[in-house]
């Protein structure tokens, strides 16, 4: 016998996939893979709308998850909630049918054409880049594959001649040791987790990788081909912006 105050709990797909209808609350999500925190004015900027329409659509965002908020002073920023969120709204990206947009100049189209090349994943490397990289750990086999990626002893070892801290290729208790992102732009899986993190932040310690200005785009030096050919073995083509 039942009773209607009795309840179940099941997913409700249908409450994230509503928070995600929508083109203004998704192109936050995408400008908040950058990994960092945000106010209501710069997404609003971004996004061509009102503050306050930002902040409606921001308070939802929080609420249902995919967001967290902190405080600065007077100021209040958001960021993506976690590593999880930032790799499902990238997979979701990489699944979601592509749409025409309008470029309107040389400038726009060298910027799409960097973003595919090397940007930031909330806290590791995504574009070709970063998928010519984990193709080039496998084909080294510092990866394996046989249960999903795995950082082999050759990996680890490969880790520590690049001078990152043993810990930071430890498995955490909040993240997976070694996972990864299906790239949105490549279709091809980069490296992600605790392991994808470290070699993304050795990269830019060493300047391997430069940010560019405020965006989610890196740059590649002429150190970091140097050091990804000798160190990975990747050719000419694949350390070059398409």
């Amino acid at each position: 016998m039942t009773s209607p105050d009795v309840y179940a709990e099941e997913p409700d797909l249908a409450a994230l996939a509503t928070l995600l209808a929508d083109r203004t609350r998704a192109a936050f999500c995408l400008a908040l893979l950058d990994g960092r925190a945000w106010t209501a004015t710069e997404l609003a900027r971004l996004a061509g709308v009102a503050p306050s329409t930002a902040t409606s659509h921001l308070h939802k965002l929080v609420a249902g998850g995919l967001l967290a908020e902190e405080r600065k002073g007077r100021h209040r920023y958001v960021r993506l909630a976690d590593p999880d969120i930032a790799e499902m709204i990238e997979g979701l990206a990489a699944r979601a049918p592509q749409r025409a947009v309008p470029v309107r100049s040389l400038t726009a189209v060298r910027s799409h054409r960097d973003l595919a090349f090397a940007r930031i994943c909330y806290d590791h490397l995504a574009g070709s880049l970063a998928v010519a990289i984990t193709d080039a750990m496998t084909t080294e086999g510092y990866l394996a594959w046989d249960y999903g990626p795995t950082l082999t002893a050759a990996g680890a070892g490969w880790l520590r001649e690049l001078g990152i801290a043993d810990e930071h290729s430890e498995p955490s208790v909040y993240r997976p040791h070694v996972r990864t992102c299906l790239d949105w732009t490549e279709q091809g899986l980069h490296l992600a987790g605790g392991v994808g993190a470290s070699v993304f932040r050795h990269a830019v310690e060493e300047s391997w990788l430069v940010r560019v200005d405020d965006t989610r785009v890196v740059r590649l030096t002429e150190n970091g081909r140097e050091a990804l050919r000798l160190r990975l073995g990747l050719l000419d083509e694949a350390l070059t912006a398409g």
